[in-house]
């Protein structure tokens, strides 16, 4: 039976492996339920919660192997009351730990903008890294309802560190994204091209950073697949295309980390609760195959 944590949630894919302690466990999973600027559906702080419940439901067998073999972890919720910079250093500080571990953090969320945190915990550590960003959005605005820490600004505040980022799936920018992308040549495969022409071989740019942090942006789903998310888009990846853009990006490069966020569980489709969390577990399967 699964061994329960955080206030009685279970710790992912408990319902077949054992819960491993920080320094055993290869993958550590960190879940942030953060939400402060959800511009138009609410609910993903209970994202974290959902993934991990639904993952109890997953197989523990998974395209030939089974990957929770390598040991998870499952860190407590990070507390996020404090003000914006104050959650993001806690999360920051949770990630730093599992990477001074040498152990690969999959941050949980929330609304996107956690992902700078482990982005920023990177970047102090010294690694040299880009950020692959699945998304049905640009998330380059400078500042968004006045928040420039809000989920529609996560990637300029990336940018902002000097980490290159290469985006998947976009289908929604405003006029400020598209300027900023070319200011700050920031490549992309947008879902219209990826409908039209598929996926190319070779995905990223020769002269992307060998190491990679992913990011994906539930709402980079389509929305059939993907119904629980604040700001669906319609024309999203599907299922094995998006597993498919996953393996072409890290192919040959290093995975330092993981966020999975913008879920937003509703009583009425738990299948994307499902979904979001066998994500998870096809990352952890994607990055053992590739390692």
């Amino acid at each position: 039976m699964p061994q329960p944590t955080n206030n009685g949630i279970p710790p992912f894919h408990s319902d077949e492996f054992e819960p491993s302690n920080p320094e055993d466990a290869y993958f550590h999973i960190i879940p942030v339920p953060w939400e402060t600027s959800v511009s138009y559906g609410g609910g993903t702080a209970n994202g974290p919660a959902a993934i991990l419940r639904a993952s109890t439901q997953l197989e523990a067998y998974l395209n030939g192997s089974t990957p929770g073999d390598a040991g998870i972890y499952t860190a407590p919720f990070v507390d996020c009351d404090e003000d914006a910079e104050g959650t993001l250093d806690r999360i920051q500080e949770s990630i730093t730990r599992s990477l001074k571990l040498s152990r690969f953090p999959i941050t949980l969320g929330g609304e996107h903008s956690i992902s700078l945190a482990p982005i920023r915990a990177l970047k102090s550590l010294g690694v040299d890294f880009g950020v692959v960003q699945f998304d049905a959005h640009a998330d380059l605005r400078d500042s968004y309802q006045g928040n420039p820490f809000s989920h529609a600004c996560v990637m300029k505040r990336v940018r902002d560190l000097g980490v290159p980022i290469f985006q998947v799936g976009v289908r929604s920018l405003c006029v400020e994204e598209v300027e900023t992308r070319e200011a700050a040549s920031i490549s992309f495969l947008d879902a219209k091209e990826i409908a039209s022409s598929g996926l190319p071989e070779t995905l990223l740019p020769a002269s992307f950073p060998q190491n990679i942090y992913l990011s994906f942006d539930v709402d980079g789903l389509d929305p059939s697949i993907m119904p629980s998310t604040g700001t669906p888009e319609p024309g999203g990846l599907d299922w094995y295309t998006a597993i498919e853009g996953i393996e072409k990006a890290i192919h040959g490069r290093t995975v330092v980390g993981a966020d999975v966020v913008e879920l937003a569980p509703s009583e009425s489709h738990h299948a994307s609760d499902f979904t979001a969390s066998k994500l998870v577990y096809t990352i952890m399967d994607l990055v053992l195959r590739n390692g």
